[in-house]
């Protein structure tokens, strides 16, 4: 047992490097975005991405975001589609708090909107985010992600705008583009 948990650590001290270099697939998203305001809030946000250099990821996300506030009756549907992109932070520009982690900077540009059942507010356009977060690789290919990240969207509707700060927790599956390709063909 010492020895299989010995060769788990050794293994994951270097997997963070190895898994965020050009040319590999990020697959994943947030399951959970929890808004610094009342209520109860569930999102699901998919992910896909590649690395276009080490260390830089640019793909594509959907959201769709339900709460229900504290005291209202009215339930709100956020939803988004948008391009986003993603820069791991490398072993030069900060200090890891664990040794098979990396911090990063994320940012996204979209079309999203807010709507309100009964009478609320509602607004519809441009959705934008940025924030910065850290992903902890669990395993070779997988991280738990940590983003706190604030959003805004701009638009038409009842209300010109909203903002909120959230903190988004997910994973993320990293896939070399031999493995992509070789699965694509078994088809």
């Amino acid at each position: 047992m010492k020895k299989l948990f010995l060769g788990a650590a050794i293994l994951a001290a270097g997997v963070a490097s190895a898994q965020i270099q050009e040319g590999n697939w990020m697959v994943g998203g947030q399951v959970a975005h929890m808004k610094f305001t009342n209520g109860l809030n569930v999102a699901l946000t998919p992910q896909v991405g590649y690395f276009i250099k080490d260390n830089w990821v640019v793909g594509g996300e959907v959201g769709l975001s339900l709460t229900k506030p504290t005291g209202k009756n009215a339930t709100q549907t956020d939803w988004s589609l948008g391009a986003f992109t993603r820069y791991y932070l490398s072993d030069a520009q900060a200090d890891h708090l664990l040794k098979n982690g990396r911090f990063f900077a994320q940012g996204n540009v979209g079309f999203g909107g807010n709507n309100v059942s009964s009478g609320g507010s509602s607004t519809n356009g441009v959705d934008l985010g940025i924030g910065a977060g850290y992903s902890y690789f669990i395993t070779k290919n997988v991280s738990l992600d940590a983003l706190l990240k604030f959003n805004a969207l701009v638009g038409a509707g009842s209300s010109a705008g909203k903002g909120n700060l959230g903190l988004n927790v997910g994973f993320q599956i990293y896939l070399p583009s031999s493995k992509v390709e070789a699965a694509l063909k078994d088809r």
